[in-house]
């Protein structure tokens, strides 16, 4: 792998400031150095001159099961990699590998097979886990099994974080189940971010939630208490709490253009986090496929059960920046805060999400149309659209 890599003149975003002409210097799976000119020599470079590129921190991905034939929930090795691999083809350099509700025993394999796994220099990382499910409301189940919903569990909790290795970064939950505002505090007190979702819960529950330290939403608008003006639900809830951020799955499927829209107005791009909740069939030919031992109908739009019901997506976080652009109009910082730098400082990651000494080199280069044309992972090329160097 190269040890050093110089992107010249090309357009620099980041979330805070505005966009900046100039070079990025990588080195040893960092950036060195970002400056108006870099007169330095490097093992690779990269000349953006008139081709109006622009560098944009890595996509980091806090929801997806899985992609190219490959879940989370395999319990394998190869599912991982699988996974890791397939991602930089849409930009994502950092992902939360995101289990499901199923048995104890397939959650435990899932959870363990994580704790073990490292990408190799090449693939997104895999920076934790995010837990979603079992601990979530039977009636806002959507594709998650029913028969295997439990109520919030600190013991269990606690077991699966040690199975895990620690890497339970993120957990999905109803706060309205059985303890659930108990467990919501012990796992903030833990450093794991508790997120709402699957949930039937009222406006104020979720602001005791709010209270006892949740601070997500997870993919806002699918399974939960939907807006009412005389019960505003968890929706409502979501859209006027400050301290919560919510997900997004802008496949314009999950959500209207102009719900999407209500929640960038509402939310701003600071309280917005992009993913893409993507199963197994993301990148594959319309077919059957499985999601938690169930049959899925993938078609080239959607992926549903056999009664209809959304089973996650097929989407890529390329196409999600391009609706959400398409529907919103927002700028360039903005979009760079919803694909990477909202999602780094959820996570508390302060190695990633911004384009300065010091981060770690993970970087995506985009076209105007925000159409991917090379991912830098952790300083190494690890795809290109084609052959551009």
């Amino acid at each position: 792998m190269a040890s050093t890599v110089l992107i010249a003149n090309i357009t620099i975003a980041d979330s805070m400031k505005a966009s900046i002409v100039g070079d990025v210097l990588l080195e040893n799976g960092k950036i060195k150095e970002v400056g108006p000119t870099i007169n330095k020599e490097a093992d690779i470079r990269i000349d953006a001159t008139d081709k109006g590129w622009i560098v944009v921190p890595g996509f980091i991905d806090v929801h997806i099961h899985g992609a190219s034939g490959f879940d989370v929930m395999d319990g394998t090795v190869e599912a991982l990699n699988g996974l890791a691999h397939a991602l930089p083809r849409e930009g994502t350099t950092s992902f939360l590998a995101t289990t499901m509700t199923q048995t104890e025993e397939n959650i435990e394999t899932a959870l363990e097979n994580a704790s073990h796994f490292t990408a190799d220099e090449t693939q997104a990382e895999m920076i934790g886990i995010h837990l979603e499910g079992p601990f979530i409301s039977p009636i806002r189940a959507g594709a998650q099994p029913i028969e295997h919903i439990v109520s919030p569990s600190v013991s269990l909790f606690k077991k699966w974080q040690t199975l895990s290795g620690n890497r339970i970064k993120l957990v999905t939950l109803a706060p309205e189940m059985d303890d659930g505002l108990a467990f919501i505090e012990e796992v903030t007190k833990e450093g794991v971010i508790a997120s709402l979702g699957h949930s039937d819960a009222t406006v104020e529950l979720v602001g005791e939630a709010v209270a006892a330290g949740a601070r997500h939403i997870t993919h806002l608008y699918n399974q939960m208490s939907p807006f009412h003006h005389r019960e505003p639900g968890v929706v409502g809830a979501a859209l006027i709490e400050d301290d919560l951020s919510v997900e997004i799955i802008a496949d314009l499927i999950h959500s209207h253009p102009k719900a999407v829209e209500v929640a960038y107005r509402q939310k701003k791009a600071s309280g917005i986090i992009l993913i893409t909740d993507a199963m197994r069939a993301k990148g594959l030919a319309p077919g059957l496929y499985d999601l938690g031992g169930q049959d899925v109908v993938v078609t080239d739009e959607d992926a549903r059960l056999e009664d209809g019901t959304l089973a996650g997506s097929i989407l890529t976080m390329e196409d999600a920046a391009k609706n959400m652009k398409a529907v919103t109009d927002c700028t360039l910082s903005e979009l760079v805060a919803m694909t990477s730098a909202n999602a780094a400082k959820q996570l508390g990651l302060t190695n990633k999400g911004k384009i300065e000494g010091g981060k770690d080199a993970d970087l995506t280069i985009i076209d105007e149309a925000w159409t991917v044309q090379m991912t830098i992972c952790r300083g190494n090329i690890s795809y290109t659209k084609e052959d551009l160097l």
